[in-house]
């Protein structure tokens, strides 16, 4: 994965030190998109790691600490005399300047978006940008004092030093977060830092990715071993389905669960799709199977785990049975997990990452399973998916479909799952997305569904009282899916929708647009 950049040095990757951020894949997106392959470790590793391979530069993390906790996480100070070029975000723009002589407050902090000033900008980040700029802040202590040899070269109204220069050193510290889509201009400033002062190639690209992944499936694999490849109906599963093929042919068997969680017509629609794009699907009907699992269950956590493991069940259950009739061995499972799914449910790179909830494929798995995993897209995003869809010539219908989670429409209803709660969820969510598409508006924002809240109101319906369910629609501009903005569908557009919901839906009174960002919230409701 590694390439020649523009002194010829084979040198071109970004080293990401992951020190516990919520979003430290991002920052891994980010240089992905400028060209330069990035590389995440746990911040314990990151010297010795640099020793290892030299890296074009090298990122440092935010963060949940505090420099002054016990037993928050560090570097050895040795990495700043290594010569490469260093960037420090939040938490790193605050270690940095507490290892390095300067001065760290507590309680500081600031969150949300906020406008800075750029000082002496030429070499930095921010040449070629606005004077002022708007930022995402997400940080409890906050630097007050430069350590010797540093120049500040932004501000805030709160924060008087919110980014730094050594330029001897070629070392960069901002207190913002360039790598969520909330800082304008933050891709450009990656790209300064990667090009400008790293000297990457920017040659890296998704094809790379392509060949590494077919390349690490038929490893896995060997010359004489089966996948199943399980199938949601999302872009990722479908994706993986695609490139498993490609990678062993027919030793890559997709399997589609039909589990009664699914969008309205998912079941028949998804295997139609992918048999356009070359793959024969399997299909398992084990709808009863799940809807009595879930019977009386409320808890999310509960529900992802219950989920998760029923689909393990399932995936086994049909391996042994198709062994059984081929005479072949099925020992790996193929699962479409990307990299959100996991930094919610654990930290992918042994970082101090915190939990922010079980997914189906990750944390709602069994502690024993017979089949081991494959999960070649654990590190990227959904847009590099999106891109490796199109690499694969994937019809758009696949490529360009709204995620789906993988516990499905068990989480989008709330309270206890049932056939007829589940019956009036697909059919709100089916005319949302039927006007979404009608209007132009589908292809534009990032996901959109509707949820059946566990709440009931109070409603009149010609001269009687109503008291019916409410459903609340959602729609989030994002491409990375580890930040979203909430979609701003228009006035009208929304009064058109929740009046055809409302006329058409029976059992739903009233219909309310969620205009939560992420964060705070997270795009599910559950």
């Amino acid at each position: 994965m590694i390439s020649e950049n523009n002194n010829g040095k084979t040198d071109n990757t970004i080293l990401i030190g992951d020190f516990g951020s919520q979003v430290v894949q991002l920052i891994a997106n980010r240089c992905r998109k400028a060209g330069a392959y990035s590389q995440i470790v746990p911040a314990n590793l990151l010297l010795e790691k640099a020793r290892e391979i030299k890296p074009a530069g090298i990122i440092i993390s935010g963060g949940p600490a505090s420099v002054y906790e016990k037993g928050a996480p560090t570097v050895d100070r040795a990495i700043f005399d290594l010569g490469i070029p260093i960037l420090a975000i939040c938490y790193g723009h605050q270690l940095v300047g507490h290892l390095l002589g300067g001065k760290v407050i507590p309680g500081q902090g600031e969150y949300g978006y906020r406008e800075i000033q750029t000082l002496n900008v030429k070499g930095t980040l921010f040449e070629g940008l606005p004077e002022k700029i708007i930022t995402w802040m997400s940080h409890g202590d906050q630097a007050v004092e430069l350590p010797p040899g540093f120049e500040t070269i932004a501000k805030s109204e709160t924060c008087p030093i919110a980014a730094t220069i050594n330029r001897e050193k070629k070392i960069i510290t901002v207190q913002f977060h360039p790598e969520v889509e909330h800082t304008r201009h933050g891709q450009e400033m990656i790209n300064y830092f990667l090009r400008q002062i790293c000297q990457t190639a920017g040659k890296w690209t998704m094809s790379s990715f392509k060949d590494r992944a077919i390349k690490e499936i038929r490893e896995q694999l060997g010359k004489k071993d089966y996948v199943l490849v399980g199938v949601s109906g999302g872009v990722d599963s479908s994706t993986l389905s695609v490139l498993s093929s490609l990678a062993v042919g027919k030793r890559a068997i997709s399997v589609f669960v039909s589990n009664g969680l699914l969008r309205k017509n998912e079941e028949i629609e998804v295997p139609a799709y992918l048999q356009k794009a070359g793959v024969k699907v399997e299909t398992v009907d084990a709808e009863d199977l799940f809807l009595f699992r879930l019977a009386g269950v409320i808890d999310p956590e509960e529900k992802r785990k219950i989920i998760g493991a029923t689909f393990i069940e399932v995936f086994e259950k049909k391996a042994k049975e198709i062994e059984a009739e081929r005479g072949i061995k099925i020992n790996f499972l193929g699962q479409g997990t990307l990299y959100p799914d996991v930094i919610e449910s654990t930290s992918a790179h042994g970082g101090p990452t915190a939990r922010i909830k079980s997914h189906h494929n990750v944390g709602g798995l069994p502690e024993k399973m017979g089949l081991k995993l494959i999960e070649p897209f654990r590190e990227i995003f959904k847009d590099e998916v999106r891109q490796l869809a199109q690499e694969l010539n994937l019809p758009k219908e696949i490529w360009a479909r709204h995620p789906h989670p993988g516990p499905g429409q068990a989480i989008r209803c709330m309270g206890e799952v049932t056939r007829e709660k589940l019956a009036t969820l697909k059919e709100v969510d089916a005319i949302f997305m039927e006007e979404l598409h009608e209007s132009g508006k589908y292809y534009e924002v990032g996901q959109a569904f509707a949820v059946l809240t566990g709440n009931k109101s109070v409603g009149v319906v010609g001269d009687g009282r109503a008291y019916d369910y409410v459903v609340a629609l959602r729609s989030v501009d994002t491409t990375v899916y580890m930040t979203a903005e909430v979609s701003d569908l228009g006035h009208d557009f929304l009064c058109r929708v929740a009046n055809r919901i409302i006329n058409e839906v029976k059992g739903v009174g009233r219909a309310v647009y969620d205009i939560t960002s992420k964060p705070p919230g997270t795009i599910e409701w559950e």
